[in-house]
């Protein structure tokens, strides 16, 4: 296999939560609710190749077969207390100059109120840290969910090769 072949050329970012009387179960359900539980999900780091392309999920989820191992950036949070909020989000910082790499951040616990938009401001800070360049597009799935049994919430980057 040819290794330039695993670079992705395309993501697209999806975010589900699940609730279920087993943390496994409740873990299957986030995913379906986030259109990935037909996948076998590799997590990976955090580099966003040079000129990767953002896209929807229902663009993205045609190329992508039942089965297939998929790469992806991945948040998950499981939780059985009670009334309390988690979260998970997956953040990204694209740079203006294509010949650098961007990031990605993953970021999940329980929610106070001050979680959303850091994974983004964590993906911005590491482009700005290792390059000092420009970005270009930033963004940020978040998903929050108050906890019943086992409640688990999950974000995505999906990364389509």
């Amino acid at each position: 296999m040819n290794p330039r072949s695993l670079v992705p050329k395309k993501v697209f970012f999806t975010s589900g939560i699940g609730v279920a009387d087993d943390p496994l179960l409740s873990f299957e359900y986030a995913l379906r609710e986030a259109k990935i539980e037909k996948f076998n999900l590799v997590p990976v780091s955090s580099i966003a190749p040079p000129n990767v392309k953002i896209i929807d999920i229902d663009e993205g989820l045609k190329y992508l077969k039942a089965g297939q191992i998929v790469f992806c950036v991945l948040a998950r949070f499981t939780s059985n207390e009670k009334g309390k909020e988690i979260f998970s989000s997956v953040g990204v910082a694209l740079p203006k100059d294509k010949k650098y790499n961007g990031y990605f951040t993953e970021y999940h616990g329980y929610y106070t109120g001050k979680e959303e938009g850091h994974a983004k401001n964590m993906a911005k800070s590491m482009l700005k840290s290792m390059y000092n360049v420009e970005i270009d597009k930033e963004f940020e799935i978040f998903k929050r969910a108050t906890v019943k049994d086992y409640t688990t919430v999950v974000s995505a980057a999906v990364f389509i090769l």
